[in-house]
């Protein structure tokens, strides 16, 4: 099947599902976040903890894969992955990233600048523990970001761990999985609007606790 070009310039949305005002955001970008989280979830937005992270590696090129929050605390977001994974390795030679979160059912666009580090121990302890087996078992077997031969070795190396912790009901985390923390330094809230003039509030950090508000133009 040939697309032209046209076909997809052509694709277009016109946006109508609300506005965001100045009066309308509260002081803190955490605390809007969870409430527009909140509404992201009322309205049965599929996965909206869904974001893409974007990293940048030691030669300055940047990458971006779809990660799942998994928590929102008082200082940042959180999400759990592969210490030896190509995304971790970038983390450790730039930890600044970048979050996006869209919700296409209500027209709604988060983007986060920030600092990322390690969770302590025992917060990713606790949330290993809390995963399906399945998925426990998963993250021990497979070598993310490195190179297998097929699926056949995937799977191979997913049935040795599974025989390897038949006999323990609580499998430990490996040392190589765990937590991270993204530090905002800015958050942007975008919401669709007609005519592509869409509303962007843009909170930039100026110290630990204070947060500057701007209006930016579409």
């Amino acid at each position: 099947m040939s697309i032209q070009h046209k076909e997809i310039a052509a694709i277009r949305e016109e946006y109508s599902k609300g506005n965001l005002l100045e009066n309308d955001v509260l002081e803190n970008p955490i605390f809007q976040f969870k409430k527009w989280f909140s509404e992201a979830i009322s309205a049965e937005v599929k996965e909206p903890n869904a974001m893409v992270l974007s990293t940048v590696n030691q030669f300055q090129s940047p990458s971006s894969r779809v990660v799942l929050l998994k928590d929102i605390k008082d200082n940042g977001f959180s999400f759990f992955t592969n210490y030896e994974s190509r995304k971790a390795e970038d983390m450790l030679e730039n930890p600044k990233v970048s979050l996006l979160f869209f919700w296409q059912e209500l027209q709604r666009q988060v983007r986060i600048e920030g600092v990322v580090s390690k969770l302590p121990s025992s917060d990713s302890d606790e949330y290993f523990s809390s995963r399906p087996r399945g998925s426990r078992i998963g993250a021990i077997a497979s070598p993310q970001s490195q190179v297998i031969v097929n699926r056949e070795e995937l799977e191979a190396k997913v049935d040795l761990v599974t025989n390897e912790f038949s006999d323990l009901e609580i499998i430990p985390r490996p040392e190589f999985w765990g937590g991270y923390l993204v530090e905002p330094t800015l958050v942007e809230f975008w919401q669709g609007r007609s005519s592509r003039l869409h509303d962007r509030i843009v909170y930039e950090l100026r110290d630990q606790a204070n947060w500057l508000i701007k209006r930016l133009a579409p």
